[in-house]
């Protein structure tokens, strides 16, 4: 089995479920023979927070990329990011680093298109949401993408920088997502909604959810463990 490293801290809740996850996800598989080799390289969140809200994107690459070569120089062989946001500079860092990551935007992407889906929503950071970095691999496979209105957008990424980075879930935060995606159905005809921010997960599942949930982590970490075990 390869050795899996992971681009932690971004943030560490959803850092947490992507290590429990490979843990026993791969314990099963293997009938309880096996558990991963993992490395964690995790980032100080504040710091690559600011480098991406100042749009200071070189900075946060090679920030990224010194985190990379570490888990590689370690001997990892299965390499991704646990954040979607940190997409933003994703072919920067394969170039830099000729290390081929696993994608969340595109494990997401092979996923919708697997349930044939045409018409999906968009929920995460604000960067996530109003640029195309997790949007672009869903438009080439001929799936329309859509997000909330501004003043929906910034509610969304408020609750998740305030809350659900400090893993805080509150259920009126569940009761406004619920709305906005009940909106969101009504205007576009949405099938599913994209859980574009690896927090989302501690708040909305298939069971609170308007329409079916295309959660990125268990669709990375999917990815991941196939990858890990080819």
């Amino acid at each position: 089995m390869k050795k899996i490293g992971l681009i932690g801290g971004t943030g560490p809740e959803s850092t947490l479920m992507y290590y429990k996850e490979l843990n026993t996800r791969i314990d099963e598989a293997t009938d309880g023979k096996h558990m991963p080799d993992i490395a964690i390289e995790s980032v100080d969140f504040r710091r690559a927070w600011d480098y991406v809200t100042n749009k200071q994107y070189d900075l946060l690459a090679d920030y990224l990329c010194e985190k990379i070569n570490c888990l590689k120089s370690g001997g990892a062989e299965v390499i991704s990011l646990t954040a979607a946001t940190m997409h933003i500079v994703y072919d920067e860092l394969v170039r830099k680093t000729d290390t081929s990551l696993i994608s969340i935007p595109k494990a997401v992407s092979k996923e919708a298109a697997a349930r044939g889906y045409k018409k999906v929503g968009l929920f995460g950071t604000i960067f996530t949401m109003e640029q195309d970095y997790m949007k672009k691999d869903l438009c080439d496979a001929d799936i329309e993408v859509f997000i909330p209105d501004k003043e929906d957008r910034e509610l969304i990424a408020k609750r998740i920088f305030e809350e659900l980075e400090a893993g805080i879930v509150k259920e009126s935060t569940l009761t406004e997502f619920q709305k906005i995606i009940g909106k969101m159905q009504d205007r576009y005809g949405i099938e599913a909604l994209v859980l574009g921010c690896t927090e989302l997960p501690l708040i909305l599942n298939d069971s609170n959810c308007p329409v079916p949930c295309l959660d990125s982590v268990k669709i990375h970490i999917r990815e991941l463990i196939d990858q890990a075990m080819s």
